[in-house]
């Protein structure tokens, strides 16, 4: 293992010409609450992209605690899915053909936790990797593991060339890391400490060269530390692996998100699964946005119903560009470190006084189409904006803007259109592999033609993995 005097010297720094902010109103306040505690939390296999055959191993009416396994993928059946709080298993919900929507747990006042082995640093210096393996795959740590290609969790059979993991989110009212990470910084050396078992390469945390270094992030050993500079998606993990360490066929990268690596630094250091982690509730909608303590997969319902401006509004688990709409009583997704509250946008809007012609600076678009004087702004004005689509679905129109917002050498207008004729060939050619679906979200947001990006992308994906 190179010294970390050594990978220091390696660090790099990439400046990114392409991409585009979406400066939305609505930031949560470096403030925490922790007066409001959910009642009811819920694990939900549709969370994880490439889950084929979830399997329950719970019932209704069963007591669990925090880390007690409660489903697996038949498709990989050494990897444990766990309940994030301990309580009763109230309901199994399941939708059409029975498939499994999620596994729903009423929370005790005091939590209890699953009791696995708890290490010191030196001792998880000298572990060996297929005890450290067998424990996070047992416990429910694992999930956090996301491997590229095909941005699924990863399979513990492999041994990935590299690790990377994204120190920042540049996605609209992102939350702020060296908040939400504060005081971690022995948990996520742990974390490095595990990692660094599973491959012979480095592990990569990539910063935005803009801001000032977290301490979670300036003391840990171990590590490269990269800079990035530019607009969203500068902070997706995808991006700086084609930019530090491109993936090729037969290669396979690790990413996580910080939190799953401090995760993984408490179930070794403590002996416990704990899912506990700050949440940014933000968005126009909502009246103070701040941040929430809660567990993984918490209810919505309690925190959010009190703070809303008004009741027609999209609550994302997630951010506006890749999070999905969960409503006003639905849970936080498993690698969801913010929820975000927008106006519903099913309004009919005026051509003349809303629309394309208007005269305002209160709408922005990428094509300068809407609000004509929305371009004078620079990115200073905070945005209210809504779902609406601003039309329907067209066919595919050629225009170049998705080549100017992807920092990629990737051509995605072909790539597209290559997924939709599902040509294999051209699909690897033209780069599906460096790809996921929060890549070329920026893509579905200007498109003209109003195509479900995301979800041809992971049509994509899922093609490849199958062929």
């Amino acid at each position: 293992m190179l010294s970390i005097h050594s990978i220091e010297k390696m660090s790099k720094s990439i400046k990114l010409k392409k991409g585009f902010n979406i400066n939305l109103a609505g930031k949560a306040a470096l403030q925490t609450s922790t007066e409001i505690v959910p009642d009811t939390y819920a694990l939900k296999p549709t969370d994880f992209a490439g889950m084929i055959r979830p399997k329950v191993i719970v019932k209704e009416g069963d007591n669990v605690k925090a880390g007690t396994p409660i489903l697996f993928d038949k498709k990989a059946e050494g990897i444990m899915y766990s309940s994030p709080v301990s309580g009763e298993v109230v309901e199994i919900k399941r939708g059409e053909k029975r498939k499994l929507l999620e596994v729903k747990i009423l929370a005790d006042k005091q939590i209890e936790y699953e009791s696995y082995n708890s290490y010191s640093i030196s001792d998880i210096e000298n572990l060996d990797v297929e005890t450290a393996k067998k424990q996070m795959l047992n416990s429910g740590v694992w999930p956090n593991i996301i491997q590229r290609p095909y941005a699924i969790v990863a399979n513990p059979e492999d041994t990935p060339k590299s690790i990377f993991i994204s120190g920042f989110d540049s996605h609209p009212l992102a939350p702020d890391y060296a908040y939400l990470f504060k005081d971690q910084d022995k948990y996520f050396q742990a974390g490095v400490e595990i990692l660094k078992k599973f491959t012979k390469g480095l592990i990569h945390v990539n910063l935005d060269g803009n801001a000032e270094v977290p301490s979670i992030f300036s003391q840990a050993k171990d590590i490269q530390i990269n800079k990035f500079f530019g607009k969203h998606p500068a902070g997706n993990v995808g991006v700086q692996i084609h930019h530090i360490d491109p993936i090729n066929t037969g290669e396979i990268v690790w990413t996580l998100n910080p939190f799953g690596v401090i995760q993984i630094g408490k179930l070794f250091l403590e002996g416990k699964y704990d899912s506990s982690k700050l949440v940014a509730i933000a968005g126009s909608e909502i009246k103070e946005p701040k941040y929430y303590s809660v567990y993984g997969g918490a209810s919505l319902e309690k925190i959010i119903n009190s703070q809303l401006k008004q009741n027609h509004v999209r609550v994302i688990s997630g951010n506006v560009l890749t999070g999905v709409s969960v409503g006003k009583k639905g849970y936080l997704g498993f690698y969801d470190h913010m929820v975000t509250i927008i106006p519903e946008g099913d309004q009919q809007r005026f051509v003349l006084t809303d629309g394309w012609f208007s005269i305002t600076k209160k709408r922005l678009s990428f094509h300068r189409a809407f609000g004509l004087l929305s371009f004078l702004n620079n990115g200073k004005e905070e945005y209210v904006l809504d779902t609406n689509m601003n039309g329907q679905k067209r066919a595919f129109v050629m225009t170049g803007a998705f080549e100017k917002v992807v920092p990629m050498d990737i051509l995605p207008t072909h790539l597209l259109k290559a997924i939709m004729a599902e040509d294999f060939d051209e699909m690897e050619a033209l780069g599906i592999y460096e790809v996921a679906e929060e890549d070329l979200a920026l893509c579905e947001y200007i498109d003209v033609s109003k195509h479900d990006v995301q979800s041809i992308v992971r049509k994509g994906i899922n093609l490849m993995r199958e062929g």
